[in-house]
């Protein structure tokens, strides 16, 4: 029994490495690039909404960036939520040199998800587009958004790609390459198939009239992008991901750091599984289901793996009988292949975005140990994370926490 638990725990990431690359590489040569953007038809107004909460160090570099869109048609939105530092200052002294800025107040701590929602529902404009404080938006990336909008009325959607920029740490540039080999492959794979596991919470835009359709953001999911991703879905609006709408984004630099926000994602994304597991029996959301599915198993990997170790270090105590012990888990050849395979995705990965971030493939150099970092963090934070979604007391509200956005 144990040998086939040891098989799976060995053989599920590299075949989600092989389902990864494949997806990855159909929809490099087949979608990316074919799109091609040149003037837009019209320029209808866009509303660019950036929730806060005690940004007074990052806020004025993100606004100044707004500035120097290409496209010119916007209104920037910010929406202060209870900050307890100079946010607010900052954002009204901007808010007297800037005509198209508009500053929304919150006096209490109600979480990014009311605050999107607060800020979609004073927009004057049909079309969103939702940054955080710490994101530099490439002066591009709404005219990519709004080249899907204008031409296919069912999306609801689109997914940006966020590039971190704080690499001065190993953790730092590991990241870099998840984001490119893991983030990036995932959406690339999933649009493949149909569906997308979530937008990046970081960078994101939306149809205001998906979005009413479905009552806006939900202020009691740890991860409300995740849950709006799965909201519109199963009303049958398209997400669409979008590589060349890129955003510079600030990532942990800490383990702790890196702890907290994988946590909280892997929270928020059980909170989404329970929440919307009962419409996995509607026949009509047949094409969402391969998602539901893949992070069922990866749920069931991670405890698989959590046993592995435990049953290895009892049968060091305990003489077990054979078939349940596990004589070994030092990676063997079967390791030595898996860390070749994986090294293949992040090098793939790096690859096909050196197209939109020059230089980037010299990052390869640092994600040696990407695997083991990877792999063992997505399984602790599941472990835990599972717990605290199931047991969450149902609309509890979901506040800011500030991040650690790196040194």
């Amino acid at each position: 029994m144990m040998q086939f638990i040891y098989s799976f725990v060995f053989h599920y990431p590299l075949f989600m490495a092989f389902v990864l690359m494949t997806g990855g590489f159909c929809y490099h040569f087949f979608r990316e690039g074919k799109k091609p953007v040149g003037e837009l038809p019209e320029e209808p107004l866009v509303s660019i909404l950036v929730p806060c909460h005690n940004e007074e160090e990052c806020i004025i570099q993100t606004i100044q960036y707004l500035k120097d869109q290409e496209y010119k048609n916007v209104e920037i939105i910010a929406i202060n939520d209870a900050s307890t530092d100079k946010t607010l200052d900052i954002l009204k002294a901007l808010q007297r040199s800037q005509s198209n800025l508009r500053v929304i107040n919150m006096t209490t701590n109600q979480g990014k998800g009311m605050g999107l929602t607060m800020g979609a529902m004073a927009a004057k404009a049909e079309y969103l587009v939702c940054i955080d404080a710490d994101a530099l938006l490439d002066v591009k990336a709404i005219k990519y958004f709004m080249w899907h909008f204008l031409r296919f009325s069912r999306v609801g959607a689109i997914t940006g790609n966020p590039r971190v920029r704080n690499r001065t740490s190993i953790i730092g540039k590991i990241q870099v390459g998840e984001f490119s080999s893991i983030v990036g492959m995932i959406k690339r794979t999933q649009r493949i198939i149909g569906k997308v596991y979530t937008v990046s919470g970081v960078i994101a835009a939306f149809r205001k009239s998906a979005l009413m359709s479905v009552g806006f953001w939900s202020n009691d999911m740890v991860t409300e992008d995740i849950d709006i991703s799965w909201k519109l879905q199963l009303k049958f609006w398209d997400i669409r991901y979008e590589p060349r709408a890129l955003c510079w984004i600030l990532m942990p630099e800490t383990i702790r750091g890196l702890w907290r926000q994988r946590l909280r994602w892997a929270q928020g994304g059980n909170e989404v599984l329970r929440k919307y597991g009962r419409s996995m029996f509607d026949w009509t959301q047949r094409r969402i289901w391969p998602i539901y599915i893949e992070y069922v198993v990866s749920i069931i990997w991670a405890y698989l793996f959590a046993l592995t170790i435990v049953m290895f270090f009892l049968d060091k105590v305990v003489d077990l009988p054979p078939g349940i012990e596990v004589r070994s888990i030092v990676p063997g050849w079967t390791g030595v292949i898996l860390a070749i395979v994986c090294l293949w995705q992040v090098l793939i990965g790096l690859l096909i975005d050196s197209k939109f971030e020059k230089g980037i493939v010299k990052m390869f150099f640092w994600l040696i140990w990407y695997p083991a970092v990877y792999w063992v963090l997505n399984a602790a934070v599941t472990i835990i994370g599972l717990p605290k979604a199931l047991f969450k007391k149902k609309g509890t509200p979901a506040i800011w926490e500030s991040p650690d956005r790196g040194f």
